[in-house]
């Protein structure tokens, strides 16, 4: 190997002068380091929601309740078991507390509608005869599933227990849970005992599984110029990038049908360009 292979090239640097940094690639990277950590942070989604109650999120599929669950009735009350086997509505939660070690349940997907309960004692929660929720089966039968169902929407109403008196909105949605005799679970508003006496959904019957379980976050990567059909994009983007001296919005008019043409073939965001420079008749449009 020749001696020159191992000469490390460098800039010719001349006596008496001084390296000098490069300034615009330095910034480059500053820049680019702001950009992305402003990207890392608005990726990240707090649940509001579970915090106000101590991390526990409510599920919104079936899929959700497994493991660790509680079973909330109005606004921070959850179930609670008793060591008679029955069960009660707990007293109302302070904000980002969760439920007491008697209002945690094990649940336990039967297939992918219908799941079963566990309290605290060991034992499964179960519809009697009379209409009573009972914990005191030891194995899981058709009389301890439970389906839950969701989207459930009702009128503006109050929940009444001897805690507080509850209001469930117009544009609340809710779930129930729902027994094999077809009456859903609620909470006796005389005593606060657990039942399942009602076939349909009322004020009562209205719950939230909640969850303590890692949640899966799905992040959304699409800009909120893109979201809606091609011609509400192409009317986000003129509003983002251009400014006439009238204030008035000019939007292309020829058809949608090339802009689906164009983003069949990778070749949106050159199109939704092209017409946009084709309608900069205002000299001082951006």
């Amino acid at each position: 190997m020749s001696d020159y292979d191992n000469v490390r090239i460098k800039k010719l640097v001349l006596k008496g002068e001084k390296h000098k940094k490069n300034k615009k690639r330095k910034k480059e990277k500053e820049h680019k380091d702001v950009e992305d950590g402003a990207a890392k942070k608005s990726k990240t989604t707090v649940d509001e929601d579970a915090v106000q109650h101590g991390g526990w999120w409510k599920a919104t599929t079936a899929a959700n309740i497994v493991g660790t669950v509680a079973i909330e009735f109005g606004e921070r009350c959850y179930l609670k078991a008793l060591d008679n086997g029955l069960f009660t509505l707990g007293a109302p939660h302070n904000q980002g507390d969760g439920p007491d070690p008697e209002e945690i349940f094990t649940a336990f997907p039967i297939n992918e509608r219908k799941v079963s309960f566990k309290s605290g004692y060991g034992k499964y929660l179960k519809i009697e005869k009379d209409g009573m929720v009972t914990g005191r089966s030891e194995a899981v039968g058709s009389m301890e599933q439970w389906e839950p169902v969701f989207e459930v929407k009702l009128q503006p109403t109050y929940l009444y227990c001897k805690y507080s008196t509850i209001r469930f909105g117009k544009q609340d949605k809710r779930m129930a849970l729902l027994s094999e005799t077809g009456h859903f679970m609620s909470i006796d508003p005389e005593d606060d005992a657990c039942v399942a006496l009602r076939k349909k959904v009322g004020q009562h019957e209205i719950c939230l599984v909640r969850t303590n379980a890692i949640q899966d976050v799905v992040i959304d990567d699409q800009p909120k110029e893109e979201k809606g059909d091609l011609g509400e994009v192409e009317r986000n983007y003129v509003k983002k990038f251009q400014k006439f001296q009238d204030k008035k919005m000019r939007i292309s008019q020829n058809t949608v049908k090339e802009l689906e043409e164009a983003k069949a073939k990778g070749l949106l965001h050159e199109t939704l360009l092209d017409r946009r420079s084709k309608m900069k008749a205002d000299r001082y449009c951006k």
